[in-house]
């Protein structure tokens, strides 16, 4: 509308300064000259008689030389900056050649794609004519992809380790249990021994004293996704409330049937805390890799897939990864997703280097130019020529990929304005042009009108917020929670922005743009940039625990909702008599009433209610026990009361209720699952 708006002042402005010729000033009034046109015009002929008698006057015909229109060159497909470059003008110019057309306006930018028709569109509106630019043979980019190898002759194949992974409900164990089992301190060294990443060392995890959770049962459904084998470790069997029996027979109403019930998974009861049964888990293990029979190919390009990646301030970029096929060593040059590595160091799981990793062996690689993402296929390449083609042809795809849906998105928003313009040209048909013309100013006049109080609404109920986590499988873990976020109708949810690293200053700014919070997980901010947040007033919530985090923003969400209000009623009266009380010349109407419930407070609201009819709601302006003015009148007592509204009529039988209004905070209806 502002675009619309400043177009048609400036059509009207122009107009005023072009659209009328010049025009001298009157002179001032002098007396008539002494004939007038007619007598003038009749002399001058009288004078002039005769003089051409006989000849013929031949008139020479004026050539009017025709103005030759600009050319402009055009394509089927052009944005709206390269038509304003085409046109030799500016941008305004194609906005204001397509005003009063079906395009919306208001959402056009200048990399906005247009159809072949507005573009000739434009050209016409601007006095011109179009020609086509000549085409250019393209020539169709090759495909510079790299694609996993083909599956490996069984031959070479040699026996690889399992590749375990623990998972459960939130405090159930997990991280104890992998301190462990590989005889290491990691539960100590994280917030309230609550595992945040990734342990590459698939083992359902339920506690013997909560039994199956919600996040145990997602557990099982990821692991049947994937189809892959399940061992039950049944943990905290060393508390008095354990019941490890319980928790079994819940897992068969979710089609994990342990051994003792006629299935095929194990189940073992262990202490992760005291190291009990820890050796029947690792044997139950062994068994089940020995049974599955688990090969690898160590030979051949490397094949991997990125589990963990994070920014270190000594490293760079580094990601934790399982080697799939193939052998790593240093020097490999890797591609995962559009990033590319040449592999300068590898460090095992205890922070050694290491020269070499093969098969199901997990390794922190150190090299990378960026940071891939979680869960991206690592594949090995021949050179970094090779390497750096496959990421260009990666990123040109997802570009072509990301046009191709801006395109259908512009032609369903124009196909729907489209219908909506037609529909509302259909119900003016009858009107004349200006009668046309006033309705849709009217109708623009309003929105424009309202359209600042709708944003302030709308900002009210939308809680932009940044992410920022130390890795990338955390920020990760927090993206896909917050995928789950259903309460857009009480608050909007709106993640501005998430990254990986110390929260910096530019987060600050952009955060104070979009008015947001910044929720930082497992990372650091500089007492500078604490400084600027504070100046700023941006709230800055770092956490170490991703389901403290996640209640600290239930907490911001409720905190934008409107509270309600809930009513509570003192007391009940009921109207025996009405009676007129003189205050200086005016009569002042009054009830007599008798208290049947609680007690009526004169500091509290009151409301009148005749039959179901609530006649009025307000305050006491008089209240008197007999003769004195009195703030409280208590159940069985008789008073009398005048209402702050002196028009109303009281009637025996009326019902007078005294009540107080509280706010009562609300809570955002989006439950997480933990």
């Amino acid at each position: 509308m502002k675009r619309i708006a400043a177009l048609i002042g400036r059509t009207a402005v122009s107009c005023w300064h072009h659209g009328s010729p010049h025009l001298p000033p009157l002179p001032a009034w002098t007396p008539g000259p002494p004939y007038t046109c007619p007598q003038i015009r009749h002399l001058a002929a009288k004078q002039n008689k005769g003089q051409f008698k006989g000849q013929k006057i031949k008139s020479k015909p004026v050539k009017l030389e025709k103005q030759q229109k600009q050319e402009v060159e055009i394509k089927q497909r052009m944005t709206v900056s390269e038509l304003a470059k085409a046109m030799n003008k500016d941008i305004d110019h194609v906005y204001e050649a397509l005003l009063n057309t079906d395009v919306i306006l208001d959402e056009m930018e200048p990399d906005t794609m247009l159809e072949e028709k507005w573009i000739k569109e434009a050209v016409k509106r601007s006095g011109m004519k179009h020609k086509w630019a000549k085409l250019v043979e393209t020539k169709v980019r090759e495909n510079k992809d790299i694609q996993r190898q083909p599956p490996p002759d069984p031959a070479q194949l040699v026996p690889r380790a399992p590749v375990v992974t623990i998972m459960g409900h939130v405090d159930h164990g997990k991280t104890t249990l992998l301190d462990s089992l590989r005889k290491s301190q990691i539960a100590a060294q994280e917030a309230g021994g609550i595992t945040q990443h990734i342990g590459a060392f698939r083992v359902e995890l339920p506690s013997a004293d909560d039994g199956v959770m919600n996040q145990t049962t997602e557990s099982i459904q990821h692991a049947k996704k994937a189809k892959v084998p399940i061992i039950v470790a049944v943990n905290k069997c060393d508390k008095p409330q354990a019941d490890p029996q319980r928790v079994k027979e819940e897992l068969v109403g979710h089609d994990v049937i342990c051994e003792e019930f006629g299935g095929e998974i194990q189940a073992i009861h262990v202490s992760a805390l005291k190291g009990d049964n820890l050796l029947e888990l690792a044997e139950a293990t062994v068994t089940l890799a020995e049974v599955l029979e688990l090969k690898g190919d160590p030979t051949g390009l490397v094949e991997g897939t990125v589990i963990e990646s994070r920014s270190d301030k000594g490293k760079g970029p580094v990601t934790t990864a399982i080697i799939q096929r193939g052998t790593l060593r240093k020097g490999c040059t890797l591609v995962a997703g559009k990033c590319w590595a040449k592999v300068r160091f590898m460090f095992d799981e205890y922070d050694q280097t290491v020269s070499e990793a093969g098969p199901s062996i997990p390794v922190e690689i150190v090299g990378w130019k960026d940071l891939p993402s979680a869960g991206e296929e690592i594949l090995e390449v021949e050179s970094e020529q090779r390497a750096r083609e496959v990421v260009e042809w990666r990123s040109y795809m997802e570009e072509q990929d990301k046009m191709k849906e801006d395109l259908q998105a512009i032609e369903a928003k124009q196909k729907q304005h489209q219908e909506s313009y037609k529909k509302d040209r259909e119900s003016m048909a009858h009107l004349s042009w200006r009668q046309r013309r006033a309705a849709l100013y009217r109708a623009n006049k309003h929105k424009l009108s309202h359209r600042l109080s709708e944003k302030t609404e709308t900002e009210e109920l939308t809680l932009p917020i940044i992410v920022k986590g130390d890795v990338d499988g955390s920020v990760e873990a927090i993206l896909n929670i917050l995928e789950s976020y259903d309460a857009d109708d009480q608050c909007e949810l709106d993640v501005v922005h998430f990254g990986v690293g110390d929260i910096s200053e530019r987060d600050i700014n952009l955060a104070e743009t979009f008015s947001g919070t910044i929720y930082g997980f497992n990372v650091a901010a500089n007492k500078s940039v604490q400084q600027m947040a504070a100046k700023k007033g941006i709230p800055l919530r770092l956490h170490r625990v991703i389901y403290k985090l996640i209640d600290d923003l239930k907490d911001e969400l409720s905190s934008k909702l409107t509270p309600s209000t809930e009513e509570n009623i003192i007391g009940e009266a009921s109207v025996l008599a009405t009676f007129d009380v003189t205050v200086g010349k005016k009569k002042i109407p009054v009830a007599g009433c008798r208290v049947q419930k609680g007690q009526l407070d004169k500091k509290m609201k009151f409301r009148l209610i005749r039959g179901r009819n609530i006649l009025w709601e307000g305050s006491v302006t008089t209240l008197k026990h007999l003769k004195d003015d009195v703030l409280t009148v208590k159940t069985g007592m008789e008073c009398g009361l005048s209402l702050d509204n002196e028009e109303l009529e009281y009637k025996p039988g009326d019902e007078i209720i005294c009540y107080s209004e509280s706010e009562i905070k609300q809570k955002i209806s989006w439950d997480p699952g933990f």
